[in-house]
């Protein structure tokens, strides 16, 4: 029989409960810092996997020898990335100390009368178009600090995330057996199977994912770079890394990358002659970007992505395709990933459900 004290003690139950989410919620919120470190750390050592068993395997490292020797190497790696950068930068800012300001403002006028004249454009008046807008009336010296401030702590979240990532990492790459041992004393003893074949699994398969991509952007940035190579790009090696970078974002990265690299390519050829020069060259560019992408797309894309985690490429547009419209460029990037997570958890623990064997046939 209810009673008014059931009802109350349900009630009560049900509000303590949502207190309990909420304060869970909220107090996810508040470290979603350390949740993304952890996310960094864990794909870092799913990527590092082959390399450490081939430490330990062939040249017989210990487990700490294994784990600092592949941080280092990380390390190494981003250096190398920045660096990449820095040659760049620095013949930039030459130039712009060596500027002839009003020659460069002449060739600025020249080449947007040359755009104007060759696509039929009317012309239109800068100069009084920021006037309207009062952009320039926003600006002040409070702003120009204000930014550098913000890009010194940028600097300086930067440095203490990639502390803390390289921290993790290490020891989740050193201490990954203790870590299975003590996960398998804490989950209960009726699921401890399940969940253990499905952490091996999901490891197996993602650092096959992670591979697979590595592999699939080399393939990109080679082609892209041979292409601005081709067409006589000063900064082919940089520009074809960045775009090669961006192709990490699906389907709308390389429309991103073909873009800077036709501004990039335009903005280096700025004084020649716009119909003979810059605009061929930026067309042939563009072009050349297109068929990479053709190619990645329908040859490499799929056999690359497919079979490291075993789907059908249609499924795997599908996933991103939703994943993008629901959570934007971060749920496009990371589609691939939980998809397959949700497919061989979904396989351990429901293998008698019909579309559960349907989409899990591969796995």
């Amino acid at each position: 029989m209810i009673t008014s004290k059931t009802i109350s003690n349900g009630i009560l139950r049900a509000l303590a409960t949502i207190l309990i989410i909420g304060i869970v919620l909220y107090f996810l919120y508040e470290i979603q810092t350390v949740i993304v470190y952890l996310c960094i750390s864990l794909i870092l050592c799913l990527i590092a996997n082959p390399l450490v068993l081939f430490l330990k395997n062939k040249l017989k490292f210990s487990n700490s020898l294994a784990a600092t020797t592949t941080i280092v190497i990380f390390i190494f790696l981003i250096v190398g990335f920045i660096l990449l950068f820095v040659p760049l930068i620095i013949s930039q800012a030459n130039n712009l100390a060596l500027l002839d300001t009003d020659h460069l403002q002449s060739q600025f006028i020249e080449t947007e009368r040359n755009i104007e004249t060759y696509f039929n454009i009317q012309h239109i008046d800068l100069n009084k178009v920021l006037k309207e807008s009062k952009i320039t009336s926003a600006f002040s010296f409070g702003y120009f600090t204000s930014f550098i401030n913000s890009i010194m702590g940028f600097m300086a979240n930067m440095g203490m995330g990639l502390v803390s990532v390289f921290f993790i990492t290490f020891f989740f790459i050193k201490d990954q057996e203790s870590f299975k041992a003590s996960a398998r004393r804490i989950l209960p003893d009726t699921n401890e199977d399940k969940i253990l074949n499905s952490i091996t699994k999901i490891n197996h398969l993602l650092t096959r994912y992670f591979i697979g991509l590595l592999l699939q952007l080399t393939v990109v940035f080679i082609l892209y770079l041979i292409v601005l190579i081709i067409f006589g790009n000063k900064n082919a090696f940089v520009i074809a890394f960045l775009c090669a970078i961006l192709n990490v974002i699906p389907y709308i990265g390389p429309i991103i990358g073909t873009i800077l690299a036709a501004i990039l390519t335009m903005i280096s050829l700025i004084g020649s002659d716009f119909q003979s020069e810059i605009l061929p060259t930026t067309i042939y560019v563009v072009i050349g970007f297109l068929l990479v992408q053709a190619i990645d797309n329908n040859i490499s894309q799929p056999i690359i992505s497919s079979k490291s985690v075993n789907s059908h490429p249609l499924e795997i547009f599908l996933i991103t395709l939703i994943s993008g419209i629901t959570f934007g460029i971060v749920g496009m990037i990371i589609a691939i990933p939980v998809y397959t997570m949700l497919k061989v958890i979904l396989k351990e623990f429901f293998p008698d459900n019909k579309i559960v064997s349907v989409i899990t046939e591969k796995i």
